[in-house]
């Protein structure tokens, strides 16, 4: 599983359940505090209804409730309409009644259903009656936590003494509109919030996965034996990781670059040198004048491997060194790739090889006109190298969708099965056709290295009748 996937599922569990948790929370809290509320509100009802009762009081102690009976037969005959947010409001729900000093019910709006009855031991009247807040919810059904009756009482004051109690009974399910509507929008909020938070979570693991990406792409680049440059990240923790592989990539090719080739060079080398040491050491005996100087173009011959092989050497070892180009500026390939063919035509001529040109007119690319000189060069030297007596050459420069690429065909015998994964490979040679000799092994590995560092490619496969080798570049954007 990937580390971005990994880091958006514990983003996405942990928000979800910190969501969830947090909504639960609310959702649960909304009742308490709903009738919180609507207790406050009967207490004042209640008050101020107990103080009308009050003001009316006579010597006798009677407590006066037909005032207030009138007052609430009226008030419950009229047409409640009242929009509260999203709930409409069209009766009133609100019971009141009164009792005297012993907890005996005087007066009861609801019809008068329980006047006379004894109130004495419910906690409204009872607590009240103490001179203490007193309130109590009662189920009308046993069964059903949902039919709770919320009452409130306050005192009836005569001077200092409790004369009686009003209380104001209404259900609690009246706030169960106001806390399901504040529940479904809380809900739907929050799922809101927690689809955001989520689109957010996703940008966050791209953020922090991003240079990780990068780097790792970075990595497979260098496992490839590419040169990529250090990737753009900037100089936090992973940027500077990315300067630390620089570093030891650096380190790593630098020891590894002295050891490999100075032991591919000795060995190189040993062979021309046998040659030299072995024809010195003849000369030195008294030899016909042919002798002597077959033995003179043997040495020269060698000289010139070895001369050949160094200069191939150092040219190779700066190109793996580079990580970009220098110099580089739009160059006209049809031109370059006529000079190079011109100026190969005497060895062409020579071999008794047929070589045709089809330059289509190409964008111009942008390089460095030296190295790609040099491989279009060693491309074409390999395809007279191998094309025997009497053959042909063919060579085609054209745009290949946005590409422009480079094509040469030779006649020949193609590359043996057991050489075809190792012809790029550093001093890896085949013998010529004609001399059976064998070259430095360096000119393919040029051009691949030539390639790479123009963001090129270059193939070389068995085709009808030969081999064909393939150099692709891309136009400057």
């Amino acid at each position: 599983m990937k580390i971005r996937t990994r880091l958006f599922l514990v983003f996405f569990i942990l928000v979800g359940l910190g969501f969830y948790q947090l909504v639960n929370v609310i959702v649960s809290g909304l009742r308490p505090r709903y009738l919180a509320t609507m207790e406050e509100s009967m207490v004042e009802t209640a008050t101020m209804l107990s103080a009308l009762v009050a003001s009316q009081l006579g010597e006798s102690g009677d407590l006066p409730t037909a005032d207030l009976a009138a007052m609430l037969a009226l008030a419950d005959h009229w047409n409640v309409v009242a929009r509260i947010y999203e709930i409409d409001k069209t009766r009133l729900n609100v019971r009141v009644y009164v009792t005297d000093a012993a907890g005996i019910v005087v007066y009861d709006s609801d019809g008068g259903r329980d006047v006379g009855a004894d109130y004495s031991q419910w906690n409204d009247v009872y607590l009240t009656l103490k001179g203490r807040y007193g309130a109590r919810a009662t189920r009308a059904v046993l069964d059903d936590p949902t039919s709770s009756i919320l009452h409130v009482a306050a005192p009836i004051m005569q001077g200092e003494r409790i004369a009686g109690v009003l209380a104001v009974a209404k259900p609690a399910g009246s706030v169960e509109p106001f806390r399901e509507t504040a529940r479904r929008r809380i809900i739907r909020y929050g799922i809101l919030m927690g689809v955001l938070v989520i689109v957010l979570g996703m940008g966050i693991s791209l953020w922090i996965t991003s240079p990780i990406e990068k780097l790792t792409a970075y990595a497979n680049a260098i496992r490839d034996g590419k040169r990529p440059a250090p990737p753009p990240i900037g100089r936090s923790e992973v940027g500077r990781l990315a300067e630390s592989f620089e570093q030891m990539r650096d380190a790593l090719e630098g020891k590894q670059y002295v050891e490999r080739y100075v032991e591919t060079l000795t060995h190189e080398m040993k062979s021309p040198l046998s040659v030299i040491r072995g024809a010195a050491e003849l000369m030195e005996e008294e030899m016909p004048v042919e002798q002597r100087l077959r033995f003179i173009r043997n040495i020269r011959s060698e000289t010139e491997r070895i001369q050949t092989l160094i200069d191939r050497l150092l040219l190779l070892s700066a190109l793996e060194r580079r990580k970009g180009l220098q110099d580089a500026e739009p160059i006209d390939m049809p031109a370059l790739v006529n000079d190079v063919v011109d100026g190969m035509a005497p060895q062409v001529e020579a071999r008794h090889l047929d070589i045709s040109s089809t330059l289509d007119d190409v964008p111009p690319v942008k390089g460095e006109r030296f190295l790609l000189r040099q491989a279009i060069a060693n491309l074409l030297q390999n395809a007279i190298d191998f094309t025997p007596p009497n053959g042909h050459i063919r060579v085609t420069l054209a745009l290949d969708n946005s590409a422009v690429r480079l094509t040469i065909h030779n006649s020949g015998p193609g590359i043996p099965d057991f050489a075809t994964d190792r012809i790029f490979e550093r001093f890896y040679s085949l013998a010529r056709t004609d001399t059976g000799r064998k070259s430095s092994g360096i000119g393919l590995t040029l051009v691949k290295e030539v390639a790479d560092l123009h963001s090129g490619t270059i193939s070389i496969t068995n085709s009808t009748e030969g081999v064909t080798a393939t150099f692709t570049l891309a136009p400057p954007s």
